[in-house]
Parts: structure tokens; sequence; C-alpha cells
């Protein structure tokens, strides 16, 4: 659509009286169309109801008196971040088995500080993969209902996986009796999972198909789930409309996860180059938390992680980096996704210069948590762009991303929906 074109429909919803219906106007000196890669000039963005209805330039519009106006001088807006691998009930400073210091609500009740630290750090949507007592679906209720500050949260209650396996439950000896609420064994068990945990609030199914770095008495290049349960598992998700993600850090589970269809890899440390051709040809993305390694290194024992634990980060920290690399020059679609809680919640965006460094231009990394992953967690009608009929999810920062991504660590403006939730200008 023209400049002049945008500017009569602007002018044309104006008139209409659909100010009276609580919207507002957002201009800034700059806004990264993340779609093209266009920086636009003096733009404005007019969000109705919470959704975007218009966007166009502030030369061809005149604001009624009545707009509510959100005014950005000198700042660049971009859409609302997308990190799409985070545990919001997690607590990084809690490792190893300090967490048995607490009551099992505790954790509920951290998340709620945790999603408000996610939210002023600009990201105003997340994909939390794996909670406890599907505290993730009472955390979205509560925030979608407007009594906590947070991100829009896409919820996977439990994974699912082996017994035995990383998302059992393997810190206890047989006395304790400890069993992974979401523990299967064969295919029709792993159907029957994703039926219950659908049930109970699931929005998307996460699978542990290997072993992980922060799980005891197993390795994370070792498979834990068979190309039958995972078939199984991603056939019934995907018949009620969910997407899978597949903890997966060996090149065979890798490469049977996308073989089953699942939507996005996780982690995916120790992939080959076949896993990278499947990838492609399959269309799945990889999502490579490669930035937390540099806080568990640093601070992981302080803060009671394990030695089995950080011995197991350090082996595949710089391997991971550097398939991640060879991934995004191979043209893989990547997503932004960090792990959060694994490191302090609200610093997700330490990642995107470490995925600058390792290959991707900014523009790619800031896609990468925005549109891209928006089409990964199929929420591309409601977030990840500044575009009419989405929401109203923006991000003002000082400075040119484009050029130092590094800006994208502090956020002095965040809006969701079109109400302005944190201002530290």
């Amino acid at each position: 659509m023209s400049r002049m074109l945008i500017g009569a429909a602007m002018a044309a919803l104006l008139a209409a009286g659909a100010a009276h219906a609580e919207t507002v106007a957002v201009t800034a000196d700059r806004m990264i169309d993340v779609e093209t890669g266009k920086v636009v000039e003096r733009p404005v963005v007019l969000v109705t109801d919470g959704r975007i209805t218009a966007v166009g330039s502030q030369d061809l519009v005149r604001l009624s008196s009545d707009v509510k106006r959100v005014d950005l001088p000198g700042m660049t807006l971009l859409p609302g971040l997308i990190d799409a691998h985070v545990h919001l009930d997690s607590l990084a400073e809690v490792g190893g088995y300090n967490y048995l210091q607490y009551s099992d609500a505790f954790w509920t009740v951290v998340a709620t500080k945790n999603a408000k630290d996610t939210l002023n750090a600009g990201f105003t949507t997340v994909r939390n993969v794996g909670s406890s007592d599907y505290s993730d679906v009472g955390l979205r209720e509560a925030i979608d209902a407007g009594y906590v500050p947070g991100p829009r949260i896409v919820t996977a209650t439990y994974a699912i996986g082996a017994t035995g396996g990383h998302c059992d439950s393997t810190f206890f000896p047989p006395s304790m009796e400890e069993v992974g609420p979401a523990v299967i064994d064969s295919p029709d068990e792993g159907r029957k999972m994703v039926r219950k945990l659908h049930k109970y609030g699931a929005q998307v199914i996460k699978i542990c198909a290997t072993g992980g770095v922060f799980s005891h008495g197993d390795t994370p290049g070792a498979q834990q789930l068979t190309l039958e349960e995972m078939k199984a598992i991603v056939d019934e998700a995907h018949m009620t409309d969910m997407k899978v993600a597949a903890h997966a850090h060996g090149a065979s589970g890798i490469r049977d996860a996308i073989l089953a269809g699942v939507d996005t890899i996780e982690h995916v440390s120790l992939v080959d180059d076949e896993g990278i051709r499947l990838a492609k040809e399959k269309g799945a993305y990889f999502s490579m938390d490669i930035y937390n390694t540099d806080y568990t290194q640093a601070e992981g024992r302080k803060n009671g992680v394990l030695e089995e634990n950080i011995r197991k980060d350090a082996e595949i920290g710089d391997i991971q980096r550097e398939n991640f690399r060879k991934a995004a020059k191979a043209g893989v679609k990547m997503i932004f996704g960090t792990d959060a809680g694994i490191y302090p919640h609200g610093d997700n965006a330490r990642q995107f210069a470490v995925m600058v460094r390792y290959g991707m231009s900014p523009l790619q990394a800031i896609q990468s948590a925005t549109v891209t992953a928006a089409k990964a967690l199929d929420r591309d009608k409601d977030v990840g762009a500044i575009a009419v009929g989405r929401y109203g999810d923006m991000i003002a920062v000082k400075g040119d991303p484009l050029k130092d991504v590094t800006v994208l660590e502090h956020v002095p403006v965040v809006i969701k929906g079109g109400v302005v939730v944190k201002d530290a200008r």
C-alpha cells in the first residue's frame, strides 16, 4: 500500500469514529519493518482496542484531539520481542538441590516476578516449554485477565519424556519413588499424554527426545524417545492443532524428531550435516540457546548447580555455537529461544549479540525474535510485526539496533496491546 493510501486509510478510520473505541496513536522517529528490513521514518501506529488498525506516516495524517498519543521522539520502534524457549517458574539463582528449601507453591509465585521482568525487558510474547503444577497455565490466565503484568504466554505445561530421561525425575534414590508427571514409554502412552496435557491447558507440546545438560545421570547426546513414540505424539498434537517442540541435543534424536514432524528443535547442540539438511527439507525451525553458557560457567557453582551439570554445559557450549553458525549459514529457519531460567529472567536480550557474533546479521537476529518466531509459534496473525490486525505490542529503543544489536539489552519503553507498561526514558 502506498504512503498516500495508508494516510487516506488512517484518516478514514479516524473520521469513522474509531477513535472513540479507545484508540492510541504511537509515534517515533523511525520504525523497523521486520518483514522487509526497511527503516520507516516518522511512523505513526494506531491501536484500537488492543489491535493495530493502521500504520502510516506522521507527515500524511492529522490526528484528532480525542486520540490518546504516545510520542517517542528520538526513538526507534520495533515489534514486541518473542522468546520461544523460557521457563518462567524457574530461577537460575537456585541451582542443584537448593530448590528443596522451598514449597511447591513458591515457584508459581516466583513466576509472576519473572513474567514482569521478562515483559519489562521488551519480550511481550514467550513460549513456556515446561513447567510444574500447570503453573504456566495459571500464570497465563492471570496475565490475560489483567491481575498480574507479564507477556503473552504459549503454554506447554509438563514436558513429555521417557522413564529415566531428561524429563523424568532422576535426582533421588528409589526409596523416594519420584516419577516425572509426564513420563511415557510407548506410542499409545504418548498419545494419551498429549490428550491429558491439552485437556489441562497445553497450547504446545514439548518432548524430550534426548538427554540433557541439567538432568542427572544421562548424556546430552543420547536419544531417549523412539521415532515411533515421537511420531505418535506429533500426530496427536497436530490433530489438535498444536505445534510440537523437541528438546534435542544429540544428532540421532534431532534427526528422528525432524522425521517425526516436530515443528521446532530446541538446543540442537550436536546437530550433524544430515540434521541440518533435514531441517531445511522439512521446514523445521531451530531454537538454539547460545547465550546461557556464559552465565552458567560464571555463576553456576555459586548458585548450587551440580558439578556434573557444569561439566556437561562446558563440553557442549562451544560446539553448539559453531553448529549455530553452520545452521544459520545453511539457511535453516532460526528462532530466538534462550532457556531463560538457566540464566536470570529479564536478561533475554543478551543472546542477540551472541547470535550476531556467530554469523547472523543484526536484522536476522531481530527477525528470529519477531516475524520468524511468530510463524514458528503459529501466532503470525497476532504478534511478531507492527502490522494491521496484530496486537499493539511494541518496544522503543534509543539508537539503531540494525547497527548495534546490543541496544535491545536496554529497552526504555514497552507497549502491550497499545498500553504503555514501561516507560523508563
